[in-house]
């Protein structure tokens, strides 16, 4: 069986570790990261490993966030990937920094990548990993999500990425509902 694991983020260095980054930042920590090769297809970059008897793709479309469903759904398709296969990794206001969560389906909660999804998918009940990154203190949200970590969260995000990388392979290992349960709103930094 074959699986896909979407990290959510916009191209070009601009946006290297920005917040709405942390989807495809994340995928660095993997241990086999390094072991990975990248290719094009279905406008992103991919690449494949297999894990504990299962094929596992990972995608970083390259559409900028908006657009990420023009990625997404082609190549799942074109791989044959069963939708409830699929997992959504991106960045989330509503959890604070340093949690996360898995979910399956619900709402977008105004975040463009996944609505681009929902809208090419024809719905949204999708599997999904959020990664919280809280809601600016002041100023627009556009500018927080693009900005990038500063302060204690700098001095974290390695940690931050380091343990959701391990949920990641939890989910791997053992199914969406075992990394549901281990981690359900999981603050992940000490």
């Amino acid at each position: 069986m074959s699986y896909l694991i979407v990290g959510l983020g916009n191209p070009g260095s601009e946006y290297d570790r920005t917040r709405h980054n942390i989807g495809w930042d994340v995928f660095e920590s993997l241990p086999f990261f390094k072991d990975l090769f990248w290719k094009e297809k279905s406008k992103g970059l991919f690449a494949s490993v297999d894990y504990e008897g299962e094929k596992f793709y990972f995608l970083k479309p390259q559409t900028y966030m908006n657009l990420s469903g023009e990625s997404v759904i082609p190549f799942a398709n074109y791989f044959k990937i069963q939708k409830e296969n699929i997992l959504i990794i991106h960045d989330e206001l509503d959890l604070p920094y340093g949690t996360i969560a898995y979910k399956n389906g619900g709402g977008l909660a105004g975040h463009n990548g996944l609505k681009s999804i929902a809208a090419q998918m024809g719905d949204q009940n999708f599997k999904r990993l959020r990664m919280g990154i809280g809601r600016p203190p002041r100023g627009s949200v556009s500018d927080w999500v693009l900005g990038r970590f500063h302060g204690d969260e700098e001095i974290a995000l390695e940690q931050y990425l380091d343990k959701s990388a391990v949920a990641i392979l939890s989910y791997m290992k053992n199914g969406f509902g075992t990394a549901a349960q281990r981690y359900s709103k999981k603050n992940l930094i000490s």
